[in-house]
């Protein structure tokens, strides 16, 4: 934790002098790398519990990226990466899970930045997450995060592939009340204590209303849906828009894709804002 919060300082420290949307900008060569080792038990704990994971022994599939949050900081906080960290927003994330993993195992993570490109609205950078065991790769991610700032009209937009059902409302499923301290929990079991997630105040510096729910956490919660979430084989998830806290939501779902809409209008119809699509593919265990 230590380090993690010397990152977030550094990123804080340095992210005034960069300046995004330069063409001669080059990504850093560094891997910051986690040596092989199996996930604490207590933090893994209170990750399924926020999220809905049962205590299977299987990973939750996005376990991995949470495990390898502190790298990711120490690649985004450095001199050399191009973009501030400051105002950074994860935009989507696809994850590739080869096998299902376990608490024991000892994985090998490793993280990189692996493409820089223009956005219409500012630079997106694309990151990689790699889980290794044994030497073999296990699992894999690849998230994008943007820096918002002016651009010339006509910049592009993501080429990655946006999820099946992105415009159509999918079957809802149920509600769920978030409470006003999830970001603030979520932090506590994840690492990730961004002060857009914790409190009103903090939330307003950076141009929010009130807290907002962390875009993993919306991720997770879906997939713990699944009938069985150890079987999930691939991911793709867009996060369109924040979750407030507190706040009512709507979890939709037609077994492959899935939603979560903004909720609270009773009925469970198909209306309301779209705060995450997705869609999550199973893999057949032999």
């Amino acid at each position: 934790m230590p380090s993690l919060i010397l990152s977030l300082a550094r990123g804080a420290a340095t992210s005034p002098f960069k300046r995004p949307g330069r063409p001669d900008a080059a990504l850093p060569a560094d891997r910051p790398t986690r040596p092989a080792g199996a996930a604490a038990p207590g933090p893994l704990a209170a990750y399924r519990r926020i999220c809905g994971f049962s205590d299977s022994g299987a990973l939750p599939v996005t376990y991995p990226h949470v495990l390898a949050f502190p790298l990711a900081m120490r690649l985004m906080t450095r001199r050399r990466f191009p973009l501030p960290v400051t105002g950074l927003v994860h935009t989507w994330i696809e994850i590739t899970a080869h096998r299902t993993l376990h608490a024991t195992d000892a994985l090998e993570l490793t993280v990189y930045a692996a493409e820089l490109k223009p956005h219409r609205r500012g630079t997106e950078v694309t990151v990689v997450t790699e889980a290794r065991l044994s030497g073999e790769l296990v699992w894999e991610s690849r998230s994008g995060y943007l820096s918002r700032h002016a651009t010339r009209p006509g910049a592009p937009e993501p080429t990655a592939a946006a999820p099946a059902g992105e415009s159509a409302a999918l079957p809802a499923v149920t509600e769920w009340r978030l409470p006003a301290d999830l970001g603030r929990r979520y932090g506590a079991a994840s690492g990730d204590r961004n002060p857009i997630h914790l409190y009103p105040l903090t939330a307003r510096l950076f141009g929010f209303p009130r807290a907002i729910a962390h875009g993993m956490w919306t991720v997770a919660r879906c997939l713990a849906e699944a009938p069985q979430p150890h079987l999930i084989h691939t991911v793709r998830a867009d996060f369109r828009a924040p979750v407030l806290l507190p706040g009512t939501v709507t979890y939709a779902s037609d077994g492959t894709g899935f939603q979560l809409r903004e909720g609270g209008g009773g009925g469970g119809g198909g209306g309301g804002r779209v705060h995450l699509s997705g869609t999550a593919a199973p893999r057949t265990e032999r």
